[in-house]
């Protein structure tokens, strides 16, 4: 696992609120800021999708930072925003690894609707 040094990077996780139409029904409404980390973000190799019969590139990534009560609810309906240039990540997991309880990974990708 990454020592501390790398968790150069700074992320902002957002999931999205939950409101109710007006039968009391639940639904999804728009992303809302949860809280801020450290982060590693190591790319990995990128792909090309072909969406709506065109081709459309996407960015796959892995999330490193520290495991604690509030990673632990990052689910795959959550987002991350690189804080300094404004990337949006499409979170697809996120995992305990090592089952330690020290670091959460999350392969993520930039380029598609979150």
């Amino acid at each position: 696992m990454p020592p501390a040094g790398n968790l150069r990077d700074r992320v902002r996780f957002e999931a999205r609120a939950v409101v109710g139409d007006d039968y009391g029904n639940p639904g999804a409404g728009d992303f809302e800021a949860q809280f801020s980390r450290s982060v590693e973000i190591k790319p990995m190799r990128g792909g090309e999708d072909i969406l709506a019969a065109r081709i459309q590139g996407t960015q796959p990534i892995l999330i490193r930072t520290r495991y604690d009560s509030q990673t632990a609810r990052i689910t795959p309906e959550w987002r991350a925003i690189d804080v300094r240039d404004g990337t949006v990540y499409a979170i697809r997991t996120a995992v305990d690894m090592d089952r330690r309880h020290e670091w959460i990974e999350l392969m993520a990708i930039a380029g598609i609707a979150a």
